[in-house]
């Protein structure tokens, strides 16, 4: 294994500001103590403040964020005229403040969490009701930033598998990396191949054996060093087009075929799941006031 990690080669790294929503590819990232700055920080809800994914509102993948260039430059801080910009089909162009302070909306969930996150107004409230056709509102995770009197919220991974570790509005973990050479080998199984953005990865690697990210329990990119810690059940979200919003039955029919549990794990009862991915986690992300990064064309 030793050899495989040498020879790979950070090839992307995405960034996902909002969940569900389309990711932005950058030439590097920061590593903060929550996943990749800017990652998940914000989340569409409905009524009773639930997390839309994709898998019930698809038409989230159309929704297209912008930062600003600099924000991905290490120390960067927003000033009053930042913003993140977000253009949908249909829609005029919402820009929302990565500055003003907030109010709180409490009894916001994603799966099994719940807290309060900074609500982000009645115009981006609007502009996604509008959009999905239903009562909606954008809201962002409470770092504790903007008012100092409410205390932070903190969502910490599965202890089962990474103690210590924390996120905020991922499925569950706050990095995952899948290898070009996984998909490539994938996509020789497709009649009609898909592009990488259908498995939502932050860390896209390549020139490694395909899956052989399944089996690295300890990663090193640059001065970063990364734990492998879950494999990444898949959803029904790959089966999203991300260019149009429509499902179909691919890739997860033939990933079934040879990706399920019951074929990875032969000894173990099925749950009836399909893994493609590896989720990870950080050492540097505990390492307070550390600025970390890495960087495409980074070794590993």
């Amino acid at each position: 294994m030793e050899a495989q990690t040498a020879r790979a080669t950070v090839s992307s790294i995405f960034i996902y500001p909002i969940k569900s929503c389309r990711g932005i590819s950058v030439p590097s990232a920061s590593i903060s103590s929550t996943g990749f700055r800017w990652d998940r920080q914000w989340v569409v809800v409905n009524f009773k403040g639930r997390a839309y994914t994709q898998r019930i509102e698809p038409k989230l993948a159309l929704v297209e964020p912008e930062l600003p260039r600099e924000a991905f430059d290490e120390a960067w801080e927003p000033s009053c005229g930042s913003y993140l910009v977000l253009r949908a089909p249909g829609m005029d162009t919402l820009k929302v403040s990565l500055s003003k302070r907030h109010n709180i909306l409490d009894g916001v969930s994603v799966w099994e969490w719940s807290g309060s996150a900074y609500d982000e107004g009645d115009e981006a409230k609007n502009w996604f009701s509008n959009y999905l056709g239903k009562p909606s509102r954008l809201v962002r995770f409470n770092t504790g930033k903007f008012i100092s009197l409410i205390k932070n919220e903190t969502r910490p991974v599965d202890s089962n598998y990474a103690s210590g570790y924390e996120t905020m509005f991922s499925d569950g973990y706050p990095f995952l990396l899948i290898s070009q050479d996984s998909l490539d080998a994938l996509n020789k199984l497709l009649k009609e191949p898909v592009p990488i953005d259908r498995f939502r990865p932050n860390i896209l690697v390549e020139g490694c054996d395909p899956f052989a990210e399944d089996l690295w329990a300890e990663i090193k990119i640059s001065g970063a060093k990364f734990h492998g810690v879950k494999l990444c059940s898949r959803c029904k979200v790959p089966t999203i087009n991300q260019e149009n919003a429509i499902a179909g039955d691919e890739p997860i029919k033939t990933l079934r075929e040879f990706r399920s549990d019951e074929i990875l794990r032969p000894s173990k009862k099925s749950q009836n799941k399909v893994y493609f991915g590896q989720n990870l986690v950080c050492e540097e992300s505990r390492c307070s006031g550390k600025e970390t990064s890495i960087r495409v064309g980074d070794p590993r």
